[in-house]
């Protein structure tokens, strides 16, 4: 079944503003976490910070590296508009959602800190990890398909 032209285009046109938009936001936020580093901000730098200053980076890299795997896709489907993904509103839904909750988890579990461990926001990390791996697979075996698909 060929996806819907329309489809595609807002698909297309919600992975590019997602992608763009989690680079702003998380390439600000790594501005600011190092910011914070070089000027010493003592809730930030101190040895009892250290687990906030890794769930914090781990939430800058994190957001970055999922706003250009949203961008990624755009550019596939883009490139793909033929490409059939099976259900594949949930795939782009489950990769922009992968996109918020990951950093968030880190982000948030950072906030307040509980003796060394991260807070309970963390929870959303693996959620979020699995919503990113089961949208990553169901594109690679559409890739895969079209692949094979005589031309």
């Amino acid at each position: 079944m060929r996806p819907h032209a329309s489809d595609v285009h807002r698909r297309v046109a919600d992975h590019f503003f997602a992608g763009w938009t989690l680079v702003a936001v998380f390439a600000t936020l790594g501005l600011v976490l190092e910011a914070l580093h070089g000027f010493k901000v003592p809730w930030y730098v101190d040895a009892a910070a250290t687990t906030r200053r890794l769930l914090w980076t781990l939430a800058h890299a994190h957001g970055l590296l999922l706003g250009l795997l949203n961008i990624a896709y755009a550019c596939t489907l883009a490139t793909l508009p033929d490409l059939h993904i099976p259900r594949a509103h949930a795939v782009s839904l489950a990769l922009r959602s992968a996109g918020v909750a990951l950093p968030l988890g880190f982000f948030a579990a950072g906030i307040v800190p509980y003796a060394g461990d991260p807070g309970l926001p963390i929870l959303l990390v693996p959620l979020a990890a699995l919503l990113l791996l089961w949208a990553v697979t169901a594109l690679v075996l559409a890739l895969a398909r079209a692949a094979r698909a005589p031309r």
